[in-house]
């Protein structure tokens, strides 16, 4: 991890120090989704099921979530495992259904004028669960559930084969927690292609959907801008691409666990980014000594050590420049691992999920605790929250009008329509006021 002192640096010095990784934005990435989106806007299908071939080393599949595939898979684990699933997929569920948006009272802003905000769900939305070079099934979970709840139409859920070209059981159980009626195996770009576009397969159909959702690599990220971008493309929830986490630490800190934090994100991808703010130099020394100690025991050891390198432990002087600093860097993840740690939550304003004091693991969030782990990145929380029921949702606002709130509200509108030089506006309010 690289080290910096913020109160030495200029502002060339500080953006430095808070970049993002060069990777994230590869123009070589971008041609190469490009590309991609070509070829299957296309070629349908057969141009997905060519790169799928190419990049995953297996043509998508549709595995069908049936009870029986979800009972074989169940067997297939210990059963710690399946509770774990079972748990997971409840806590998740409970925290979605009590923030779930509902549609407002009715206001009304004069006699007879009343409006309200009504929710509904979106028709269609695409899940991308990453996988690759780990079996995130939590992830599925985090999409599917809220996305559930919100009550809408279709979802469409793609995941990237394994290398021996079977789902991992946890999947196929994660699936029917979730219910889902299907799972297809494909990743990458190609996947958000097939999203994007539609693309009909020897065993089934993925139709265009109406938003797309889910975290990934670069591939990914880049392949949700482009589609996004589309003449009538996608929405999409947000940019969510390799994982992030900023650990405030003050000198009372444990060490170890701080370490541990910094770690169970720097094994995601080789572009995620930690960071480690402190006003304490023995502490961040501490910190990075430890991490290098507990690297030695990682299965993962070679993905964290790519992922240090764009890792980051800033000094500064105090916990608030600490939060200050954050809050320019607006992490996916904060840790905040302080004395009175709460005290310190209300200055936070970007983030996209917090955890507050030594116990609030940020692997609690990735698995357990409720709130989706699908979160921005890049700098997006500063403007945006990450994964909830309303996501899956849109709002719409609804007014009533009786003729008593007409004809007192028309000549009101009238007359600023015509200030603006809009006759026919104008002339629309008037008959509702009786001229």
């Amino acid at each position: 991890m690289r080290r910096f002192d913020w109160s030495s640096l200029d502002a060339a010095g500080r953006r430095e120090a808070l970049a993002r990784p060069a990777r994230r934005n590869d123009a070589t990435v971008a041609d190469g989704v490009r590309a991609i989106f070509d070829d299957v806007r296309a070629g349908g299908g057969a141009a997905v099921a060519d790169w799928g071939l190419k990049l995953d080393g297996a043509a998508p599949r549709r595995i069908a979530i049936t009870e029986q595939a979800v009972s074989e898979a169940r067997a297939s684990l210990p059963p710690a495992a399946t509770r774990a699933l079972r748990i997971a997929a409840e806590n998740i569920r409970i925290f979605h259904e009590a923030t779930r948006p509902e549609d407002s009272a009715w206001v009304e802003t004069r006699p007879g004028v009343r409006s309200r905000i009504a929710w509904r769900p979106v028709g269609s939305a695409g899940l991308y669960v990453p996988g690759g070079t780990a079996p995130l099934f939590s992830s599925l979970l985090m999409l599917a559930i809220p996305a559930g709840v919100a009550g809408g139409g279709r979802r469409a859920a793609v995941t990237p084969p394994a290398k021996d070209g079977e789902p991992h059981p946890a999947r196929i159980v994660a699936a029917g927690e979730a219910g889902l009626d299907a799972l297809w195996l494909i990743g990458g770009a190609q996947a958000i292609a097939a999203l994007t576009f539609g693309a009909i397969f020897d065993d089934g159909e993925i139709e265009p959907v109406a938003k797309l959702f889910g975290p990934g690599n670069a591939w990914v990220a880049e392949a949700k801008k482009q589609a996004a971008a589309l003449p009538g493309g996608p929405a999409v929830d947000m940019p969510a691409g390799p994982s992030e986490l900023l650990v405030i630490a003050d000198r009372d800190a444990d060490a170890v666990v701080a370490a541990a934090d910094l770690l169970s994100q720097a094994e995601h991808d080789p572009d995620a980014q930690v960071l480690l703010v402190s006003e304490s130099r023995g502490l961040i020394d501490a910190v990075l000594e430890e991490v290098e100690l507990q690297l030695e025991t990682l299965p993962r050891a070679d993905i964290a050590r790519a992922a240090l390198a764009e890792g980051r432990a800033i000094r500064v002087n105090s916990i608030t420049e600490a939060c200050d600093v954050s809050n320019l860097y607006g992490p996916e993840h904060l840790a905040i691992q302080t004395l009175d740690a709460d005290q310190w939550v209300p200055r936070i304003t970007a983030a996209g999920a917090v955890f507050v004091g030594p116990n609030a693991a940020e692997a609690l969030g990735d698995y357990a605790s409720g709130p989706s782990h699908v979160l921005p990145t890049d700098g997006a929380a500063r403007t945006m929250g990450g994964v909830t029921t309303a996501s899956f949702m849109t709002s719409m606002s609804v007014q009533s009008v009786t003729t008593a709130g007409a004809a007192a509200l028309a000549p009101v509108a009238a007359q600023l329509a015509r200030m603006e030089g809009l006759e026919a506006h104008a002339r629309a309010a008037d008959l509702r006021s009786g001229r």
